[in-house]
């Protein structure tokens, strides 16, 4: 569970492209929707722990 969530929120569309929308290198967006996204398949949790991120 994120810290950032409660417990009974899933991550939306919405969230996804707020993220996506930060100011950051392209490159570094792609780096952190790979990292971050693996966390969670490894994890087997709807949250990285990187609230706020691109890929969380």
């Amino acid at each position: 569970m994120c810290d950032k969530h409660p417990a009974d929120e899933r991550p939306n569309i919405r969230a996804v492209v707020a993220n996506l929308r930060q100011p950051m290198p392209w490159h570094r967006k792609v780096r952190l929707v790979l990292r971050n996204n693996w966390i969670k398949l490894r994890t087997r949790s709807d949250c990285c722990g990187n609230y706020g991120e691109p890929g969380c």
